[in-house]
């Protein structure tokens, strides 16, 4: 989720709303964390023992090595124009807003924005990064599909003559509000390295931009429910494309998922004279846009198609590698602002998906398929993503975590409490999650596994929301501006990792901030550098040697460029974090994804030169290749080592 320095409408709107869909009584993560770290020596010996006993942790769709020892000169903290990397490395920029990719598409020109041109040419803000080997099936390092989303648009950014944002929605025509959705969505680009490094192959067969124009298909228990269906689709089982991609994963059998996170930003009217009232309630809609959509499409005014926000707010999954495929909404994997969508086949073939709502006080959800995996079946495994259970999280102060099943007719999730269907469930999944009483978290962006011990982690990247009154003695982080990392190990099975367990534990990773600054109570796995500690974790990787690398969203409002830290997550580097990469003024730093041999890190710079007072003719920074009359672009940038080695090695 975006959480820049500068609130654009998208962004006060998501302020707005992150106080407040959720009203249970559930209790907080804040409130249990310090009772955690009281008690984490004396889990760490548990912890230890699991890691270094003989764990499998099932087949998962990642290789993993032995860690070796980081080798890299750290980078200053720092916040000006540049991209900053350490010596003996090369980042190259590889994919630019408005770069043509599909066949035909034009050059891009920032004076003359035609929606036909943006949906194909890359599109505008990009956050989820991954790398997929061509041919598929090979492991390629040099060669394949890069798949990249595109989270939202800033009109004032886009388009010249707007002071800011509220200037440029005010004056939203039609004109602009189709440019604006092609911009969102995905890009599939086909790419190359040769001697001169990484480069896009336009007008590659592969090559593919998915908007909002792009025809998907509904499936899992709500697909066909009566609340999804719209004068457009009287099936519910059709939906003209996605939106708000933030984070996502990829599955075992070559395919993309990627999360639908702030739906509630782009539906107008009045949400309380519709039937989905208190459900639009709990998503954050309140028919006060930041874009101006629905002036000129029915379906994004709620009081024209109620059921229209209940056809987003779920993983989609999209094959890179057949751009004529329809991609699927899979509703078994529940609604709500998702963020990532991280796989695991578990010890007993059974497909386990990870995955955040990433809004203050909201829940962390685990979803185990009901069939196994069979790798010859191909494509066809889709459908574990179509039935089974989705679980929500409860962590408690004795370092426990339950997952408890979002099942219709199981404890309080029943007709006397408004639901009638599986199908309901899943629409309203965070009342579900309130009703069931799961832990309130500190925004659950990223969530990603461990190859090497099975260990999970939650990225948490803070709740500046949360009150003296909703804490207590054992919790002094009581306006959490910093952010943290939960480390949740699962059980062991006959000598494996146990993901689809009901019963994990829980401790507390990484508890970002300045450790100098005693009202951070900032805790790491021992001493870090001036450089090394951040703040604001958002998106995390492993690399192919089972390092952890953590990118930041919010690390300006501490006066410090948003970037990349990178740890290991077992020895005597154990989450002691080192600064790799700081981005332009007002970007955020997205991705990260390495290719399989780990020798190149690719990265996305997200709205480049957005801070207060930034538009179109005067952005904060001149990032990457900036000239008069042309804003910065967001970006995909390729890392790579200088001697032709492992990043961060």
């Amino acid at each position: 989720m975006t959480d820049r320095h500068y609130r654009t409408p998208v962004e006060i709107n998501n302020e707005d709303d992150s106080n407040p869909s959720n009203p249970s009584a559930g209790p907080a993560l804040t409130d249990l964390i310090q009772i955690r770290l009281s008690r984490r020596n004396a889990l760490k010996g548990l912890m230890a023992s699991a890691a270094l006993g003989a764990i499998g942790v099932g087949l998962n769709p990642r290789g993993a090595s032995a860690a070796p020892k980081l080798g890299f000169a750290e980078i200053p903290h720092a916040y000006d124009e540049n991209l900053h990397i350490p010596q003996g490395y090369t980042a190259k920029t590889l994919l630019r807003w408005g770069d043509p990719i599909i066949a035909g598409a034009p050059d891009f020109d920032p004076m003359k924005q035609d929606a036909a041109a943006q949906a194909g040419q890359f599109g505008y803000n990009c956050d989820f990064v991954h790398f997929c080997p061509l041919p598929e099936g090979a492991n390629a390092s040099d060669h394949g599909l890069l798949v990249v989303n595109h989270e939202y648009t800033d009109a004032h950014l886009i388009f010249p003559g707007f002071a800011d944002g509220k200037a440029a929605l005010e004056a939203t025509n039609a004109e602009m509000a189709a440019y604006e959705q092609a911009g969102h969505g995905l890009s599939v680009v086909e790419i190359k390295k040769d001697g001169a490094g990484w480069s896009a192959v336009p007008g590659s067969k592969f090559n593919r931009r998915i908007t909002l124009a792009t025809e998907m298909e509904l499936v899992g228990p709500a697909a066909g429910n009566d609340r999804l269906k719209t004068s457009a689709d009287a099936t519910g089982t059709k939906v003209l494309g996605t939106m708000n991609n933030c984070a996502g994963g990829w599955t075992p059998w070559g395919t993309i998922l990627s999360a639908e996170e702030n739906i509630h930003q782009y539906f107008g009217g009045d949400p309380a004279a519709t039937p989905e009232a208190a459900n639009a309630k709990r998503m954050g809609i309140k028919g006060e846009p930041s874009y101006a959509w629905g002036k000129f499409t029915d379906r994004f005014d709620i009081s024209k198609e109620p059921n229209e926000p209940n056809r987003f707010g779920w993983i989609i999954e999209v094959d890179p590698y057949d751009p004529a495929s329809t991609p699927k909404k899979h509703t078994a994997l529940g609604r709500f602002k998702h963020e990532a969508a991280t796989t695991v086949i578990n010890s007993d073939g059974r497909l386990v998906v990870y995955t955040g709502d990433d809004e203050r006080f909201e829940y962390i959800y685990k979803f185990v398929s009901a069939g196994t995996y069979d790798a010859a079946a191909g494509r066809a495994n889709s459908a574990l993503l179509d039935e089974g259970t989705l679980y929500v999280a409860k962590l408690d102060a004795d370092g426990n975590v339950t997952w408890m099943p979002l099942t219709f007719g199981e404890g309080p999730l029943t007709e006397a409490n408004g639901f009638k269907s599986q199908a309901d469930v899943l629409i309203e999944a965070r009342r579900a999650g309130d009703l069931l009483e799961a832990t309130k978290m500190d925004r659950p962006e990223d969530i990603e596994t461990s190859d090497q011990t099975g260990k999970v982690y939650v990225v948490l990247t803070k709740n500046d929301k949360r009150k003296a009154e909703q804490i207590d003695a054992a919790n002094t982080r009581e306006k959490n501006i910093w952010g943290h990392i939960v480390e949740m190990v699962p059980p062991m099975k006959d000598g494996k990792a146990d993901h689809a367990a009901t019963a994990f534990t829980w401790s507390a990773f990484i508890q970002a901030g300045n450790p100098k600054d005693a009202a951070a109570n900032a805790t790491y796995g021992g001493e870090v550098t001036d450089a090394g500690w951040f703040a604001n974790p958002d998106n995390v990787a492993f690399d192919a040697s089972g390092r952890l690398w953590i990118s930041t969203d919010g690390f300006p409002d501490h006066g410090v460029h948003d970037g990349l830290w990178v740890t290991e997550t077992e020895g005597e580097g154990r989450a002691v974090t080192r600064h790799f990469l700081g981005c332009p003024r007002g970007a955020e730093l997205c991705g990260p994804a390495f290719t399989p041999d780990g020798k190149t890190l690719f990265v996305a710079i997200q709205h480049p030169g957005d801070e207060e007072g930034s538009n179109f003719e005067k952005p904060s920074t001149r990032w990457p290749d900036f000239k008069d009359g042309v804003p910065p672009r967001p970006s995909v940038v390729a890392i790579t080592k200088d001697d032709g080695g492992e990043i961060g090695a």
